[in-house]
């Protein structure tokens, strides 16, 4: 089983690598530096995401949806939102791509953005607005309501938010639905639909994790309000030294480093532990089944999420730094276009979580949607976005300008498509960035920032996750609204054809 994981998580990384291979061979025609530490921090990378998706298989997937159906069986109001509350806390505080954004602010910012902290804030936000997303399961309520209403306030603290802290709040809303929250979130989502009479799956289940991208924007911007506005820290002053291959600081490999490590990824994991032990054993009062397969699946997350986040370091970010600098240095930005399009497209038409969640809206939908077709629309999505982000990092414009663009975009087509697909768009959006996408198209955006001159690196170089999450919507709806206003020209034509042959007037 651990072989097909292993497989598994390689087959996530071969784009990207062919991808950068192809570009180093063709355009730019030279070999990395530092090629040996690479190619082992890719391969560390390929062991600790199969290490961490095995450790997943067997303790903590297993535990959340015994957990949903025991829940959801009692129809209990209070247990199911405290339920959701803590799940979605505890799912988003062990999420390696949010460590690895948390771990960057951090270093970019010279310590005034506490890692720890911005995590703690984004898994709260999560948490309540996954509690939030059970209530309109319950309830029946359309899902665009609070979309809609979402994404003005977003846009509203926008205006008032710190350019510092902009790109990083909406980059906080893409990262926070990756490898550990889409299965659970959405299987929580679409297991109360299911078993509420009158609910539709594809309506009523879907939209959670669409609901636990937008929040963190509302309160990342608010921590920074906080940070740079009322304790009056200088946002000018960016880290001395910063290194933007390794986050801020290289991978140490001494023994007690590695133990240091172990040791915080014990700390990043311990809400889950604590959730899953809590609702197990007070609430429910029950046995953990299988309990030694679980400890071993929890240390097999632990050992994994270390060995990622150390294989960044080694790998990832170096990567994504020195492509920018290389591209740059080109002096043709055409080829730095292509590359961003040919990573958003290549890494997303690979993403597990997206071919999951698209199996299940076609199976939703009984045929009437096609995964194909989803991925497809998503890919684009997500090239289109990384692509004009990197624009606007060239360019050296506000990201105010082309998010609050973006997101009035969306509630445009919101307001205009057919409503069986708006859940659905809006989840899709959240599924976009894998856990090895993020960290790469994050270094690419630093190493940009830090290569051009005039540009600061906590300002420009966040963000483009951000695009990678609207775009996709974009993608979904528009496509939706082009054929559901096909399907009725179509059907009116039949209806005109039927009427005339009739020999009624149309």
């Amino acid at each position: 089983m651990f072989w097909e994981t292993f497989l598994h998580a390689g087959r996530n990384l071969l784009p990207i690598v062919l991808v950068v291979a192809v570009f180093q061979l063709f355009v730019l025609q030279a070999v990395p530096e530092g090629i040996g530490g690479i190619v082992l921090g890719l391969a560390i990378v390929v062991v600790g995401v199969a290490l961490f998706l095995q450790g997943l298989e067997m303790g903590i997937f297993p535990i959340g949806k015994s957990l949903s159906n025991a829940f959801a069986r009692r129809g209990s109001l209070p247990l199911l939102l405290a339920f959701g509350f803590v799940f979605g806390f505890a799912a988003v505080a062990a999420e390696p791509a949010l460590i690895a954004v948390a771990e960057q602010a951090q270093a970019i910012s010279n310590g005034h953005i506490d890692a720890f902290t911005l995590r703690m804030i984004i898994a709260v936000s999560v948490g309540l607005v996954v509690a939030l997303g059970v209530m309109r399961t319950l309830l029946g309520l359309p899902l665009h309501w609070f979309m809609i209403g979402g994404y003005i306030l977003v846009v509203t603290v926008t205006w008032f938010a710190p350019p510092e802290i902009v790109g990083l709040a909406y980059d906080s809303g893409g990262v926070t639905t990756n490898i550990v929250t889409v299965p659970l979130i959405a299987a929580l989502g679409m297991g109360l639909a299911a078993s509420i009479s009158g609910r539709s799956v594809l309506s009523d289940g879907f939209g959670l994790v669409a609901l636990a991208v937008m929040v963190p924007m509302i309160t990342v911007q608010a921590y920074g309000i906080y940070v740079f506005e009322i304790l009056g820290v200088d946002p000018s002053v960016e880290a001395e030294g910063f290194d933007a291959q390794a986050g801020g600081g290289k991978a140490a490999l001494g023994l007690w480093p590695i133990v240091g490590g172990l040791l915080a990824t014990v700390r990043d994991v311990l809400p889950i532990i604590i959730a899953v032990l809590f609702f197990q054993l007070v609430i429910l009062r029950q046995r953990i089944p299988h309990v030694r397969r679980v400890i071993v699946g929890f240390l097999l997350v632990i050992l994994g999420l270390y060995a990622f986040v150390l294989g960044l370091k080694l790998g990832l970010f170096p990567i994504g730094e020195r492509m920018a600098e290389q591209l740059i240095d080109r002096d043709n930005v055409v080829f730095l276009y292509l590359f961003a399009f040919a990573i958003g497209f290549a890494t997303t038409m690979a993403e597990p979580a997206l071919i999951a969640i698209g199996d299940q809206a076609e199976q939703a939908a009984r045929g009437e949607i096609r995964a194909s077709v989803i991925r497809m629309l998503v890919a684009l999505g997500v090239a289109i976005g990384i692509t004009i982000g990197v624009h606007r990092i060239i360019a050296g414009d506000s990201i105010h300008y082309y998010v609050m663009g973006g997101y009035f975009l969306v509630i445009v087509l919101t307001l205009i498509a057919p409503r069986y697909i708006i859940a659905l768009a809006y989840d899709l959006g959240g599924v976009t960035t894998s856990e090895v996408t993020v960290p790469l198209v994050t270094a690419l955006g630093i190493g940009l920032a830090t290569q051009i001159e005039g540009r600061n690196v906590l300002i420009d170089g966040f963000g483009l996750i951000a695009f990678a999450s609207i775009f996709p919507i974009v993608t979904v709806l528009a496509y939706a609204t082009v054929a559901d206003l096909a399907y009725r020209i179509r059907a009116r034509r039949q209806a005109s054809d039927e009427s005339t042959g009739e020999g009624v007037e149309p």
